[in-house]
């Protein structure tokens, strides 16, 4: 029987790190054609947002070295753990210095992400998350306002993380995405009374893992007038659906969720 085995599964060491053949985040074909596309959208008066290299330093620690190995790392072998993350780190900074130096004046939103919550809590301590994750996003953020000061930072996290909004806010997140309702202490209207003067909240608009799939028409178009009703007052909400539609969501929903959309969200 053969094993996935990750790329970093063996690596003991910081020069296990540095000796693997990372991709080039700089390479001009990454490029090519970039710029054109970005003068086509702001010419059709649509913000342009530009994604990032990769997942973020917690994914891309878990996918390098194997979900067990990592989660390990960051509590035993922590100078593994950071080694790896700054090579992500690296990678992250050498893209995004290059690519807003191409086209950063025509750049409105730049995205990054990286998935630190479960259903019921954060994957990893809050303590870990503020040791290990924190600096670096807060280096990165930095670094991307530094080489363009006007863009706004759009970050992506799963779950539940309430516990570190506060942080994220502190390190320079202004746009929060997904906001999955149905994950714990993710209650929209408790989210926007306590960070909706900080936080633009793109998502949260309708529930994914029931209220979508398996509810009612009605529930439907109920549960986008209560997420429009808790996120949109006073601005700072973009609508869409918690996650990605998929394929046992009925047309029908669809449709709910669509009307619901134009009925109760515009703002007047």
């Amino acid at each position: 029987m053969t094993f996935f085995s990750s790329s970093l599964t063996n690596a003991e060491t910081i020069a296990d790190v540095e000796r693997f053949p990372f991709p080039d985040p700089v390479e001009d074909a990454r490029f090519d054609g970039l710029r054109d596309f970005a003068e086509k959208v702001r010419n059709e008066g649509r913000a342009f947002v530009l994604g990032g290299i990769s997942a973020g330093m917690l994914e891309m620690g878990l996918w390098l070295r194997g979900f067990e190995n990592f989660f390990c790392d960051l509590h035993e072998n922590r100078v593994l753990a950071e080694a790896i993350c700054d090579k992500i780190l690296e990678l992250k900074m050498r893209y995004w210095e290059k690519a807003l130096s191409l086209l950063g004046d025509l750049v409105d939103v730049v995205q990054e992400g990286d998935d630190y919550g479960g259903q019921q809590g954060l994957l990893i301590s809050p303590r870990i998350w503020c040791e290990v994750f924190k600096p670096r996003l807060r280096q990165l953020f930095s670094h991307i306002r530094r080489c363009a000061s006007h863009v706004f930072i759009f970050f992506h996290s799963c779950g539940s993380i309430y516990e570190i909004i506060p942080d994220l806010i502190e390190v320079g997140v202004d746009i929060l995405n997904p906001v999955q309702v149905a994950a714990a202490n993710m209650d929209t209207k408790r989210l926007k009374r306590e960070f909706g003067d900080c936080l633009t909240f793109w998502g949260g608009g309708v529930d994914t893992q029931k209220v979508l799939p398996r509810g009612t028409p009605e529930q439907v178009r109920e549960e986008v007038k209560r997420r429009i009703e808790d996120l949109a007052p006073g601005g700072g909400f973009v609508f869409a659906t918690v996650h990605n539609i998929q394929a046992d969501v009925s047309p029908e929903n669809i449709s709910a969720m669509w009307e619901a959309v134009q009925e109760f969200g515009r703002y007047r």
